[in-house]
């Protein structure tokens, strides 16, 4: 026999169903937030990697919303919402030097 994780029992009482209801949802719309964060981010570094100065500074202020927003959601920890920022910003301003 194959070992295997535990069937999940359903909850009995009406409180817990109702909770498992809830974490369904929050558990979708938590990873929705989590994709839009990290799109965002990654459109920032293809622009980065493509030179394209113009491309790079709008997605930088698009990124900023998304990861703020995020980041008070709670979704992911405010100071690595700030690293990322923080490291894009950096990236975003060498470019453009380097494009003067």
């Amino acid at each position: 026999m194959a070992a295997s994780k535990p069937k999940k029992k359903n909850p009995r009482l009406a409180s817990g169903r109702k909770r498992v209801r809830q974490d369904i949802k929050l558990n979708a719309a938590n990873t929705s937030l989590r994709s839009k964060y990290r799109t965002a981010v990654k459109n920032v570094e293809k622009a980065v990697l493509a030179g394209d100065t113009d491309k790079a500074k709008s997605a930088f202020a698009l990124m900023q919303s998304v990861v703020d927003s995020v980041a008070d959601k709670g979704i992911f920890h405010k100071n690595k919402a700030a690293r990322d920022k923080s490291r894009l910003s950096a990236k975003v301003k060498t470019l453009a030097q380097a494009a003067a």
